[in-house]
Formats: structure tokens, C-alpha cells, sequence
């Protein structure tokens, strides 16, 4: 307030909001639908889905801090929900996205606000003060919102935790420093893009260190302390491989490289996939093309412990227990040993 009087009272040569931006409007803005065509469509795409991506991450990271604050338990979907409709609506009227923004809302809960009705309050000020006080608004040096800017900035930046994150796993530091970097040298969109990118990429990688499969040999040849093996005695001629982790596109090749070790198949083949938390088109591709495999060799294939849904969903899907034999799907441990003593003695 105090720069603003000086500026103006002594006409200083400085650059305001109103000189910058042109005038802040002091009526309501009247509905219209922008004008789009292929060509500007094209133009957007990309920026508009990096908005709705980085907007999304930070509405949801609102709710989150703000959860933490008061005890809540915010509702994902119905945030998203609630700020798509709201984006849509701001544009019809000339606004710009909006998202749920971290400095407001725990100012608002540290002055008491713990329910929406706060947030439409808040909104309902800054339209009055638009429309009221606008016009002195316009006044403000663009030096000292500068200046606010780089307060809240600073509030905002949780150095504390860029610090920590930097301290922690190499692959986390690495996504924080490039997004960061790109948004200062670059762009905000090719920064979200790319650590988009690099994140999935990373995970991927954490996800195929995490899977491995494991040949578990015959518990009397005393090369293995699993319990399940040791109560149900393996018969001669049963060879078994356990699976740990998703199998997926990233780690099938696991699988795979496991199953050309086997150069005399025993009769009877029990894959465990009691660990095996997803599968995808791959996975299930892959153990397609070792069941056609092993089979042409005279190898019953037995899928041991598929109790998860969504790994039973898929391979229903495939028709891989209808290839498989629905017999030969069993739930747990125990059944595959008794389904292959049946298989032997048959």
C-alpha cells in the first residue's frame, strides 16, 4: 500500500500492473465461447495437457497438505471433478486454469477455515475486491508484487524438502533437479513432460529390480527352507519356479530366460505366482508361449496360488485357464502338489 500511494502521488516512472496488463476490469465478465479451429487445437494440445496434468498434481497436493492440517480425508475424484468443471466455466469468461493453491488454502485454515464454505468465502472476496477495488488494484507497482512473489515463492518452495529429497535415492534427486532446471532454463511444459517421462521411465526400473523368479528345488535334496515345501513333500518329476513381483513388459524377460535354462522339463511344471501383485499383456503372453512350449515337450503346466483378482480377471481374459486347464489353476500351494501327484499317477 505504501509503494502504491508513493508511485502515484509522486509520479514515479514505473511500471504498474495497469501499465503492464491494461486495466483490471470492475464488471462482471460477460460468457463467450472461444472461437477454435483444427489449427489452434493443435497449437494447445500439448500445453493444455501439461496444465491439466500439473494442475491435477497440485490441486490433489492441496488436499493432501490441507488433510493434514485439519485431521480430513478429502475425496480424490470429486476434486478433480470440481476443478475441470471450474476451468471450463473460468474460460467461458476469460479466465485463466485455476488450481488449488497451497499458500491460500493453509492461510485459510490457519485462520480458522476447516469446511468448503471457506473457499467459497475467499472466492467471493477476490470477486468483490475486483470488482470494488479493482481499479486501485491497478495502481500496484509491478516492483513490489515482485517482491510479494518472491515471499511466497519462498513459502512455497518447502526448501527443507528439496534439501531431504536430494539427500534421498539418486532416481528421485534426478527427477527433482531436471524438472527443476528445465522450469528455470526452459519451459514449465517441457519441464512436467519430461520429468513425467523420467519418472515413469524410473519406476519402470524399480519395478523390474523388484521381480525375479526363484527355481525352488525338492525340499529332500535340502537346498531350500520354505516352509510350504518342506510340509508337502515334492513327488519326483515336479519341477517348480516361483514368481515375485508384477510380471509385466519390464520383467517378463525374466521369466523367460528362466524357463530356456530348463533343458530336460520334468513331467509336471508348478509356477508359484502367490507374489505376483499384476500382470499384463506380456506376462500373460509369456507364460502363453512357455505352456505351448513345455507342452509340446509332454510338460503339464500348473499355475500355483492365483488368488488375485485382478491377476485372475486377466488370465480369464486370455483364455489362459481355459488353455491351461481350469484344474490346473489351483488357489494354493497344497492343491498344485495334490493336482500333481493326479497328473503322475494318471
Amino acid at each position: 500500500m505504501v509503494t502504491t500511494a508513493a508511485a502515484y502521488f509522486l509520479k514515479l516512472p514505473i511500471e504498474t500492473i495497469g501499465s503492464r496488463f491494461g486495466a483490471i476490469p470492475s464488471t462482471f465478465p460477460h460468457p463467450a465461447v472461444p472461437q477454435l479451429s483444427l489449427s489452434v487445437v493443435r497449437g494447445l494440445m500439448r500445453p493444455a495437457i501439461t496444465i491439466a496434468l500439473l494442475g491435477s498434481i497440485e490441486s490433489l497436493l492441496c488436499a493432501v497438505v490441507a488433510d493434514g492440517m485439519i485431521g480430513g480425508n478429502h475425496r480424490s475424484n470429486t476434486e478433480l471433478i470440481a476443478q475441470g468443471i471450474a476451468n471450463i466455466c473460468s474460460a467461458i469468461f476469460g479466465g485463466i486454469p485455476a488450481t488449488g493453491a497451497i499458500a491460500r488454502t493453509a492461510t485459510n485454515i490457519k485462520n480458522g477455515g476447516r469446511s468448503p464454505v471457506a473457499g467459497m468465502i475467499h472466492a467471493v472476496t477476490l470477486l468483490l475486491i475486483m470488482l470494488f477495488v479493482g481499479k486501485w488494484a491497478a495502481l500496484i507497482p509491478m516492483a513490489t508484487l515482485g517482491g510479494i512473489l518472491i515471499i511466497v515463492a519462498y513459502n512455497m518452495s518447502e526448501w527443507e524438502n528439496f534439501v531431504s529429497v536430494l539427500k534421498g535415492s539418486r532416481s528421485d534427486a534426478a527427477v527433482l533437479l531436471a524438472t527443476f532446471l528445465l522450469t528455470v532454463f526452459v519451459d514449465l511444459t517441457v519441464a512436467i513432460e519430461f520429468g513425467i517421462v523420467l519418472a515413469a521411465f524410473l519406476f519402470i526400473q524399480k519395478m523390474m529390480k523388484s521381480s525375479s523368479v526363484e527355481h525352488q528345488v525338492n525340499p529332500e535334496n535340502g537346498k531350500t527352507d520354505d516352509h510350504i515345501l518342506r510340509d508337502n513333500i515334492v513327488p519326483e518329476g515336479v519341477d517348480i519356479y516361483e514368481i515375485n513381483g508384477p510380471l509385466f513388459f519390464g520383467a517378463a524377460y525374466k521369466f523367460k530366460e528362466a524357463m530356456k535354462v530348463i533343458e530336460n522339463p520334468a513331467k509336471v511344471l508348478i509356477i508359484r505366482m502367490g507374489h505376483v501383485p499384476i500382470i499384463d499383456a506380456t506376462g500373460i503372453q509369456t507364460i502363453k508361449e512357455v505352456h505351448k512350449e513345455i507342452k509340446n515337450k509332454g510338460t503339464k503346466l500348473i499355475l500355483s496360488e492365483v488368488t488375485n483378482e485382478q491377476v485372475l480377471n486377466e488370465l480369464n481374459k486370455a483364455r489362459l485357464v481355459f488353455q491351461v486347464g481350469k484344474a490346473n489353476i489351483t488357489d494354493t500351494f497344497e492343491k498344485a502338489i495334490k493336482r500333481s501327484k493326479d497328473i503322475l499317477e494318471s
